[in-house]
């Protein structure tokens, strides 16, 4: 089996991918490793793709595919992922800014500390403050809401065991949670290195500011489906008894109020004169909304439940 399947999505990268290549390379036959370089084109409009043929030739190590158009880094990492064959999976960018030189580190952190994964850490970055400030409220909010214990969830340089990238899905721009994703999935030993980011040598950031609130986004997603994807009741019935229960107080109190009025012979107003009336309205109905739609997820999520694929670490007896 091949030690190590290096993951590498790229778009516009020509010019970095032979340095790269010869890094790698260097690094791995330094330590006696077994290797596939696996390059995952999506979409290039550069030569890039010309670019890894070439390589490909020279190489016997590399594998490549090319998607026909942009589809974004986490399709390419999911594809990439499907093909590595690899016991240690190893993720990096194609910009030169992570170090080939990380890899057999991170790789004894797999295979004898026992990680699920480990996550690299840029802690000193050459990039502007205008991506890093941005960056490090990310990584704490993330850190906070996932309680994993990691200053960056979006570096490129990451290790996993083979399992754990067969059994997860990435999609949408989700590559920044991966290690939210893992942890979902049951795979909860992430560890964390410190590693050296390079100043980029070639070309320009593909990524603007957009990312940050997609990044939010995604985090609010991800953290709502992770938390109740199979407990949804959880989620909707407590709103909706919550709005329920608020609304009935509201009604009870608006007619208690004219009751005790007629009762001691106050001046009163009609129900439906006064907007906390329709205020206690809304709140029934939206209520029994809520609860009728997290009633309906949850029979939605028991008959999924058949369908189910547990996935089992270990088994004794059994085939």
């Amino acid at each position: 089996m091949t030690e190590i399947s290096i993951v590498i999505p790229l778009y516009n990268e020509e010019e970095s991918l032979p340095e790269l290549t010869n890094w790698i390379s260097r690094a791995m036959q330094s330590h006696g490793f077994t290797y596939e370089i696996i390059f995952v084109n999506d979409g290039s409009t550069d030569n890039s793709w010309q670019v890894i043929q070439e390589l490909a030739l020279e190489t016997v190590e590399i594998k490549a595919l090319s998607f026909n158009r942009n589809y974004g880094k986490s399709a390419a990492l999911n594809t990439g992922f499907k093909q590595a064959s690899g016991k240690v999976i190893i993720t990096m960018d194609a910009d030169l800014q992570d170090s080939p030189d990380e890899i057999p580190e991170l790789y004894k952190m797999i295979t004898q500390q026992g990680y699920h994964m480990v996550s690299g850490w840029k802690k000193k970055r050459h990039d502007p403050i205008s991506k890093t400030l941005p960056s490090k409220f990310f990584n704490f909010i993330t850190s906070k809401i996932s309680r994993i214990k990691l200053h960056d969830f979006n570096c490129g340089l990451k290790a996993y065991q083979n399992r754990v990238v067969q059994n997860i899905e990435v999609h949408g721009e989700m590559h920044r949670y991966i290690p939210v994703i893992a942890k979902w999935n049951g795979y909860d030993k992430i560890g964390e290195k410190v590693v050296e980011h390079h100043a980029r040598k070639y070309g320009t950031t593909k990524f603007g500011l957009e990312r940050f609130v997609n990044g939010f986004l995604d985090l609010v997603s991800i953290t709502f489906v992770s938390r109740f994807k199979k407990k949804p009741m959880h989620f909707f019935g407590l709103l909706g008894t919550l709005s329920f229960v608020t609304g009935f107080l509201i009604t009870a109190w608006v007619i208690g109020d004219k009751i005790y009025r007629i009762n001691n012979k106050l001046p009163v107003r009609e129900v439906v004169d006064q907007p906390l009336f329709f205020l206690a309205l809304v709140a029934l109905i939206i209520g029994v909304q809520l609860f009728l739609t997290g009633f309906i997820a949850e029979m939605m999520a028991m008959r999924s439940h058949s369908n189910d694929e547990y996935l089992i670490q270990d088994s004794i007896g059994l085939e």
